[in-house]
């Protein structure tokens, strides 16, 4: 149900020294950034457990240390996606 959909967008930026809450929201606003991710080709990771965690967080705000590790998963799996594009 729509209604019950949570999502949340992070940004890395070399300079920051961790990822950054860029876009948060439940319902239609959470179908909104999936779209918006869909359209520019960003890779959505499904993981509700995660959003929960990260959904407290305000914009511009880093995701905390003990997220750490969790993310940078993702985001080397995203890196490795990436670069198998470039390549192909």
């Amino acid at each position: 149900m729509v209604k019950d959909k949570k999502a949340v967008a992070l940004k890395y930026d070399e300079k920051d020294n961790a990822p950054r809450v860029v876009a948060r929201g439940f319902g239609f606003v959470a179908e909104r950034i999936e779209e918006i991710a869909a359209e520019a080709g960003v890779y959505v990771k499904q993981d509700a457990e995660l959003v929960e965690y990260l959904s407290v967080l305000d914009i511009d705000q880093e995701i905390p240390p003990d997220l750490y590790a969790v993310v940078a998963e993702i985001l080397v799996f995203v890196y490795h996606l990436d670069s198998r594009k470039r390549k192909s």
